[in-house]
């Protein structure tokens, strides 16, 4: 691919622009019974209503009563909501000086499988958010990576065809899902390397 075609660049959130916690918000879940990190993790993961919590089919409060009652926890919405999105690290892997530098240049987009709880705190507590007019969030849209419906509609927002566009994400699975998908795909595995990538890729001076 020549490096001057590249148009746009889709970020995935998780692990590569926000460092995730989520033991830390679990073992919160489950002090009140009794219940190990470990416990409750697996149970989140288990658990069929997740995708719909992600995929917007189940409402922050909805997700908090099914999760009250599954857990047996007393925390009131208010306090889940703090407790929930304690699993997302205030300072994030990636300084947002780089996105307002590759913003300048190229269009960025948002690509993440997350909740609305999530999705509300990242654009009010995140400064890098604003650097994407794009933004494609699971619980937005109805679907979630690695669905090649979710792809085709991060590069609608991208405004250019695949082959102009890089993608970066830190999941195996999804990034092959992305090259299935016509994009150049970057799998992230720190900053140095995605810096590297970058440079490599003209896109960075």
């Amino acid at each position: 691919m020549p490096e001057d075609s590249i148009r746009a660049v889709i970020f995935d959130i998780g692990q590569v622009i926000v460092r995730v916690d989520v033991p830390r918000a679990a073992e919160a879940l489950g002090r009140p019974a009794g219940l190990t990190a470990r416990h409750v993790l697996d149970a989140v993961e288990r658990d069929a209503r997740l995708r719909d919590f992600q995929e917007g089919r189940l409402t922050p409060r909805e997700w908090h009563a099914h999760l009250a009652q599954r857990f047996g926890f007393p925390y009131t919405l208010e306090e889940f909501r703090t407790i929930w999105n304690s699993a997302l690290d205030p300072t994030p892997l990636l300084e947002e000086s780089l996105f307002a530098d590759l913003g300048r240049r190229f269009r960025l987009v948002l690509l993440s499988n997350t909740d609305p709880l999530h999705v509300t705190h990242m654009e009010e507590s995140f400064g890098f958010v604003k650097h994407f007019p794009a933004r494609v969030y699971s619980c937005s849209v109805g679907v979630s990576k690695p669905h090649a419906e979710i792809y085709r509609k991060a590069l609608a927002g991208a405004g250019a065809s695949a082959a102009n566009v890089l993608y970066v994400d830190d999941v195996l699975e999804y990034v092959e899902a992305g090259r299935a998908a016509g994009l150049e795909a970057v799998r992230f595995t720190d900053r140095e390397q995605l810096l590297s990538e970058l440079r490599r890729r003209g896109l960075l001076g």
